[in-house]
């Protein structure tokens, strides 16, 4: 009986709830890091240059806004969590859930590079010199944790 209640387990709703996470807080990092910390870029700034007052409080309420679709990102992630905490169907794994916030936080680095550096081109990583190379060395992070978290995911579902 007991293997037949191993096979009911289904890992989705906490790989849900880690990607959720993932992408949130991949998006406080981004911009708590790169935005306010090293000022490297904010939301708007190369189409909106910090050099006037005007275009300063622009970038600054964009950055406030992407900071408060991190914070709703991250909301949504920790309410799905609870949700598969009362689940008795849901097996708890530690590899499970830090391999899909990996694969969240990968997610968002990939999907804004590819936005807002590449297609939009609002702003870079780091503009200037060799700002390309930054902006691919931020699209590889964000692949190399997509790889890393499902690998992670991956190998502890064979596992169980």
């Amino acid at each position: 009986m007991e293997a037949n209640s191993e096979k009911l387990k289904q890992p989705t709703p906490l790989i849900a709830a880690g990607i959720f996470l993932g992408l949130g807080l991949g998006g406080f990092v981004d911009g708590i890091v790169l935005h306010q910390i090293l000022q490297w870029h904010h939301m708007l700034s190369n189409v909106r240059p910090l050099n006037n007052e005007s275009n300063i409080d622009l970038n600054m309420v964009w950055d406030g806004l992407f900071h408060a679709l991190d914070w709703l990102l991250t909301v949504v992630g920790v309410a799905l969590l609870w949700r598969a905490g009362g689940r008795e169907d849901v097996p708890w794994s530690s590899q499970t859930f830090i391999g899909s916030i990996l694969l969240g936080f990968g997610l968002f680095n990939v999907v804004e590079g590819l936005i807002d550096h590449q297609i939009l081109g609002i702003h870079h990583v780091k503009p200037g010199p060799n700002q390309l190379a930054w902006d691919i060395g931020f699209l590889i992070f964000g692949a190399l944790l997509i790889v890393v978290g499902w690998l992670m995911i991956k190998t502890r579902k064979v596992a169980e």
